[in-house]
């Protein structure tokens, strides 16, 4: 989740594989990893999460809506798998369109288009749109620590992609993670980049079954976790 101190414009910058990613000078953070923003998303979130789900239609949560490349990415898995998916993600502050606009991934990714991407971003926030018949979006602009879940479908996959714990520690402390646990179906995975022990013990404390797996480039491990009760 991409919650800012204050409202800062971020600079476009390439990573390693090519794609774009967006750095926050006022925290010195990143959207995505310096060493593949693609790379990065699909390793995680796609290929450690939503080809681990087999539903033939299942709600996805987002935490950190940001670029829109891990929505982008999912559209584009669900049209090859024929997935229907329902897309629910989180964000504080959402992008300008000059920033979005701006970014390359329908240019370098092979089955891309720049419509999809731009219709992912161009839907309404709060409200539920249908792209095709493959995905629906909601875009809630919204804290996380104010949602209302009894509002929500329960969820299948989180996709956790907020800020480093050491930007942003209340966003991996357990009263978060243990409302999205709640909130998740039985069997729900819960997918991070991020492998850092105190976040690993707060998702087992909540409930979570845990595992490290291998990281995407320049990352040594990631986290998969699995609600079982």
């Amino acid at each position: 989740m991409h919650y800012l101190p204050t409202m800062i414009k971020p600079e476009r910058i390439q990573t390693d594989d090519g794609s774009d990613t967006l750095y926050l000078a006022g925290i010195s953070e990143h959207y995505h990893s310096t060493f593949g923003a693609i790379q990065e998303s699909r390793h995680v979130f796609i290929e450690s999460g939503l080809k681990n789900c087999p539903k033939s239609t299942l709600t996805i949560f987002e935490v950190g809506f940001g670029t829109g490349l891990n929505a982008y990415l999912t559209l584009l898995e669900a049209l090859s798998s024929k997935q229907k998916i329902n897309y629910i993600t989180v964000e504080k502050y959402p992008l300008d369109a000059e920033i979005w606009e701006s970014l390359n991934y329908p240019s370098l990714i092979s089955e891309g288009s720049v419509d999809l991407f731009q219709a992912i971003h161009r839907s309404a926030w709060n409200e539920k749109v249908r792209i095709n018949d493959y995905l629906t979006i909601m875009k809630l602009s919204s804290d996380i620590a104010d949602l209302d879940y009894s509002k929500l479908p329960a969820f299948d996959l989180i996709y956790f992609d907020a800020f480093s714990p050491d930007k942003q520690p209340e966003l991996w402390a357990k009263p978060i993670l243990n409302q999205i646990k709640r909130h998740c179906n039985q069997n729900g995975i819960f997918v991070t980049y991020c492998a850092k022990g105190e976040v690993r013990r707060n998702l087992v404390a909540v409930g979570f079954i845990v595992e490290r797996l291998p990281g995407p480039p320049g990352k040594r491990e990631m986290l998969r976790a699995t609600k079982r009760i």
